[in-house]
């Protein structure tokens, strides 16, 4: 298999629409495991009208879409400013988030799409690019291993039973 490239372009409204609707399901389902589904979401809600406010158009942040050679859409992703910065300071970007639609996964498209991210990171003239991602997560942990990432931090949690 070679090495897929792909172009990164802005999302369409309807795009984003749908990628927005994605991204908080996902976010409820992961939260939900936390705190009732109802705050969750309400959680989620805010946290999408806090980063990005003025939506697609949000000053600084990239929500783009993957086209492979043919022009076809692989897949997602969002990228920002590194949301644990003054909003003053330059210095990191952040991938909020990242999405290989599920035709496309097992095929080097992963790899392909955090390259152009790191591609357009390097344009808007951040100097690196920092990420979270779920503990179990094992296949995007060795995706994000394979392409250069470090832990920069850990944050652990272990489940207790009430006595």
């Amino acid at each position: 298999m070679g090495k897929q490239k792909v172009t990164l372009r802005k999302m369409t409204p309807t795009e984003y629409a749908a990628a927005t609707e994605h991204r908080e399901a996902e976010s409820v389902r992961e939260l939900s495991k936390l705190m009732p589904e109802e705050l969750a979401r309400e959680r989620v809600r805010q946290g999408t009208a806090r980063f990005l406010p003025d939506g697609l158009d949000t000053a600084r942040h990239h929500l783009v879409v993957a086209e492979d050679a043919s022009g076809e859409v692989v897949g997602n992703a969002w990228i920002g400013p590194d949301p644990r910065q003054a909003s003053g300071t330059a210095g990191s970007a952040w991938l909020y988030d990242i999405n290989v639609f599920p035709a496309f996964r097992r095929r080097g498209y992963g790899s392909a799409v955090l390259s152009a991210a790191e591609e357009l990171v390097a344009r808007e003239g951040w100097t690196s690019l920092g990420l979270n991602v779920a503990g179990d997560n094992e296949a995007a942990i060795a995706l994000y291993r394979r392409n250069g990432y470090d832990v920069s931090s850990m944050y652990l949690r272990k489940s207790v039973q009430p006595q």
